[in-house]
C-alpha cells in the first residue's frame, strides 16, 4: 500500500455529498499514512438554481473552517474553495487561480507538502494549472463518468479532458468503454470499477438489523428498493410503470433528490427517504426484497458502472437492471436480471421476488467481496508505486537537464533576437508606420472661402518646436495668391524672443500678403484653443467658410475639434502638400538599405497625435 506521500485530490464532488469513490479512495490513502488534501468540486458547468443548497453548504463549510481548510480525519484535510462559477471564462480562470493558489501556497508551505501527487476525479483546466503551479511528481486521473455528456458545452470539456489524458502518468477508468476510446491518448489506462465498502456491512449491528428503518416500518411488502441519487439519468417512465404494475408493493428510493420528481406524487406506494449516511445503507438494503437499477439508455449511461450494484450484492439481494454495457459485462455469473423493455423489467421483478435460491445469495455476497474498496485501493496503489518508480527511472541525468536547459536558453535568445530584428525592420524599413498614420490625414476639395486659418505652435513638419510655421505659411500664401480667400488668420500662443504669430505675420508679409489682410490670435496654447479663438475672430468678421492649414497628420484631431465647436461654420482642410518632417527618406543601393526610411522623431510625432486624440476625447474637446 502507498504510504508517506503527499496527495492533492481534485474531487468531482463535495466531501459531504453521497459517499462515492472519491471519499473511499482518499480516506483509505489517509488511513495508510499518506497526507491528503481533498479539494472539493470546482465545477465543470455554471451553477443553476438547483445548486443553491450545494453553494450554501460550501459557504457554511468555509465559515466553520480556517480559510476554507479543515481536518476531517487524521491525515485528511478538506479545502472548500469559493470561486467564480464560470469554468470556461479566461478572466474567471485568472481570478480563480489567484484566489486558489494564493491560499493553497500558504497552506502547502505551512504543512510542508513536498512535490505532491496530483490525483483528480475532474477533467478541468484548474487541474492542469495546479499541476503546473505545484510541480506534482505524478498526475493521476480517475474517471468515473462521461463528463462531456453532463454539460451543454461538452466540446470544451472534451478538449480539456484530452489535454489532461495526454499529460497523465496514470489513468484509472470504471469501464472498458473509456479504455477503448482513450487508448490513443494514453498508454497507461487501467480499469478499476467503483467498489463497495464491506466494512460498513461487517460492522452492522445485528440487533438493529432486525428492525426496519423508520421510513420502512409500515410499508406494505414486498419492497422494491433503489439506493443512490435521483437524477435525470433514471428512466422515470419505467418507474411509473413499476409503480402501477406493483400497486400493492412499495417502491422506496434512498438517496438525495437531484431532479424534479413532483410528477411521482400521484403514486402513494413510492417513498423518498432523502440522503442517508453511508453507514446506514446496509440497514436499508437488507430490508429490500428486490433491488433495481432503472437507468435510461443514453450516451452517458453507456459508460456508467453503478457502484450501488455492489451494495446490493453485499446484502445478497437480487438485482433487476436495464442492460447497460458495463452491467452486462459485469454479470458473467448470471446473478442479475437484465431487462430490455419496461414490460420485461416488470416481469424480471416478479421473477426476482419469487427467487428462492440461497446459493445465488451466497454467490452475490462472495462477488461483492471481490470488489471491496480495500482490495481495490491496494491494487490501485501498487500501480501508483510502479508509476512513481517508472518516472524516477525515466528521469534524465543532471548533465542532460543542464544540456536541455542550455539548448532551450539558446533557442529563447535566438527567438528574442529574431523578433527584435523583425520588429526593427517592420517599424523602420517598411510602410507599416505610414499605413498606421494614414487615418490621421484629412483633405478637402477646396473652394473659395472667407479666410485661410494657419495654425502654428508645437512640433511642425521639421520636427522642431516653434518652427513648424514656415511650410504652413508658404502653403497658405500660395492658396491666398490663387484666390481661395482674401484674409489670413494666424493662430498661436507660443512665445520666445518674439511671439510666433509676429514671426508668422512677418514671413507672410515678406511673401507678398498685405498686412491689412492678416488677422492674429496670440492666445491659443493648443489645438482646442486654436479653434475656440479662431471661432471668435470669425464671428466678429462674420466669416462662415474657413480653410484650415496645418500638417498632414494633425488634420484628423483638428477636424474633430472643429466639428464639435464650430457647428455653424463650413470648414475645409488643406494639409501642406510636402514637409521635411513627415517626408520619407528615399534612396537606392546601399544608402536605401542601411538608411532608415522613418526616424524616431517622426514616429513620436505620429504617436503623439493618436495619444492627443484620446486625451481630447477624455477632456470632451471632441
Amino acid at each position: 500500500m502507498l504510504h508517506n506521500q503527499d496527495i492533492i485530490c481534485v474531487s468531482s464532488i463535495d466531501w459531504d455529498f453521497i459517499w462515492q469513490g472519491n471519499q473511499e479512495v482518499m480516506s483509505a490513502l489517509a488511513k495508510h499514512g499518506n497526507r491528503v488534501l481533498f479539494i472539493e468540486n470546482t465545477g465543470i458547468r455554471s451553477p443553476s438554481f438547483q445548486d443553491l443548497p450545494r453553494v450554501w453548504r460550501r459557504l457554511r463549510n468555509r465559515l466553520h473552517s480556517l480559510k476554507g481548510f479543515k481536518e476531517v480525519q487524521k491525515n485528511l484535510y478538506i479545502y472548500s474553495p469559493v470561486i467564480l462559477p464560470f469554468p470556461y471564462s479566461r478572466v474567471a480562470r485568472w481570478v480563480n487561480n489567484y484566489l486558489i493558489f494564493k491560499t493553497l501556497n500558504r497552506w502547502l508551505r505551512f504543512m510542508k507538502f513536498d512535490r505532491p501527487i496530483v490525483w483528480t476525479f475532474l477533467p478541468t483546466q484548474i487541474v492542469l494549472d495546479i499541476l503546473d503551479e505545484f510541480q506534482g511528481k505524478l498526475l493521476i486521473y480517475y474517471c468515473a463518468g462521461d463528463f462531456d455528456q453532463l454539460v451543454k458545452n461538452g466540446e470544451k470539456v472534451k478538449k480539456i479532458e484530452e489535454k489532461l489524458l495526454k499529460r497523465c502518468d496514470l489513468v484509472f477508468v470504471i469501464g472498458e468503454e473509456f479504455k477503448k476510446e482513450w487508448k490513443h491518448l494514453n498508454s497507461n489506462i487501467l480499469i478499476y470499477p467503483y467498489g463497495v465498502n464491506l466494512e460498513t456491512f461487517e460492522q452492522v449491528d445485528f440487533q438493529r438489523l432486525k428492525t426496519s428503518p423508520s421510513e420502512m416500518t409500515f410499508l406494505p411488502k414486498p419492497i422494491i428498493g433503489y439506493i443512490g441519487g435521483l437524477h435525470r439519468h433514471i428512466d422515470f417512465d419505467l418507474v411509473k410503470k413499476i409503480a402501477r404494475r406493483f400497486s400493492r408493493a412499495s417502491l422506496i428510493f434512498v438517496g438525495p433528490i437531484q431532479t424534479d420528481v413532483s410528477f411521482l406524487s400521484e403514486f402513494k406506494n413510492i417513498t423518498f427517504t432523502g440522503q442517508k449516511d453511508h453507514a446506514d445503507l446496509p440497514y436499508y438494503a437488507s430490508h429490500f426484497d428486490v433491488c433495481i437499477i432503472p437507468y435510461a439508455k443514453s450516451d452517458y449511461t453507456r459508460t456508467v458502472n453503478p457502484s450501488k450494484l455492489h451494495v446490493y450484492h453485499a446484502a445478497g439481494k437480487p438485482v433487476v437492471s436495464t442492460p447497460l454495457p458495463e452491467v452486462i459485462s459485469f454479470d458473467t455469473q448470471g446473478l442479475m436480471y437484465l431487462a430490455e423493455t419496461h414490460d420485461d423489467f416488470c416481469q424480471k421483478i416478479e421473477a426476482a421476488l419469487s427467487e428462492q435460491d440461497s446459493q445465488k445469495t451466497r454467490a452475490r455476497i462472495a462477488l461483492a467481496k471481490e470488489h471491496s474498496w480495500t482490495y481495490r485501493v491496494e491494487q490501485m496503489t501498487r500501480d501508483v508505486e510502479e508509476a512513481l518508480d517508472r518516472k524516477v527511472r525515466q528521469a534524465p541525468e543532471k548533465w542532460e537537464l543542464f544540456l536541455a536547459s542550455y539548448h532551450q536558453t539558446c533557442f529563447i535568445i535566438a527567438k528574442v533576437v529574431f523578433s527584435l530584428v523583425l520588429l526593427w525592420g517592420c517599424v523602420f524599413y517598411s510602410p507599416l508606420v505610414w499605413y498606421c498614420a494614414e487615418p490621421l490625414k484629412k483633405i478637402s476639395d477646396l473652394e473659395r472661402a472667407n479666410a485661410i486659418v494657419v495654425l502654428g505652435g508645437g512640433v511642425g513638419e521639421n520636427g522642431m518646436a516653434g518652427q513648424g510655421y514656415e511650410e504652413r505659411i508658404s502653403y497658405a500664401v500660395d492658396l491666398y495668391k490663387k484666390g481661395y480667400a482674401k484674409t489670413l488668420i494666424l493662430s498661436s500662443g507660443m512665445r520666445g524672443v518674439f511671439s510666433e504669430t509676429f514671426v508668422m505675420k512677418s514671413l507672410a508679409v515678406s511673401l507678398g500678403i498685405p498686412e491689412e489682410a492678416i488677422l492674429v490670435d496670440e492666445q491659443a496654447s493648443n489645438t482646442y484653443k486654436n479653434v475656440i479663438y479662431v471661432n471668435r475672430i470669425a464671428n466678429e468678421h462674420q466669416f462662415r467658410n474657413l480653410i484650415f492649414v496645418s500638417s498632414p497628420y494633425h488634420m484628423l484631431r483638428l477636424s474633430l475639434v472643429v466639428e464639435k465647436n464650430m457647428l455653424e461654420k463650413k470648414a475645409q482642410y488643406a494639409p501642406i502638400l510636402s514637409g521635411s518632417f513627415y517626408r520619407r527618406s528615399e534612396g537606392s543601393g546601399w544608402e536605401y538599405i542601411f538608411l532608415k526610411k522613418i526616424n524616431m522623431e517622426q514616429i513620436n510625432g505620429i504617436l503623439h497625435e493618436y495619444l492627443a486624440i484620446i486625451y481630447y476625447w477624455w477632456k470632451r474637446y471632441i
